[in-house]
């Protein structure tokens, strides 16, 4: 049986990849590195950013500005995961 918060998680994960594939034309792996792949430059987490804080309703700031927040779709699941609950709870 699958829980409301993998359910979330799922979803944020298919929207982050679906968001990546339009942007790259390509297919990514939930923990495939974005930026040692070569397809994207580090300019993109500008773009990914932005795309997450609009998509998910979060704020980046301070610490969680780190490229190695947005290297996988894994990673940035996490992170607005994370974010959300913060904003829920605060």
């Amino acid at each position: 049986m699958t829980t409301a918060s993998e359910q979330t998680t799922e979803a944020v994960a298919e929207r982050i990849s679906g968001f990546l594939e339009q942007r790259t034309k390509l297919t990514w792996e939930p923990d495939t590195d974005l930026f040692d792949s070569g397809a994207v430059s580090s300019l993109f987490a500008t773009e990914l950013v932005v795309f997450l804080e609009e998509t998910f309703d979060i704020e980046i700031v301070g610490r969680d500005l780190r490229l190695d927040n947005f290297r996988t779709v894994r990673v940035m699941t996490g992170l607005v995961r994370r974010l959300r609950e913060e904003n829920h709870d605060g």
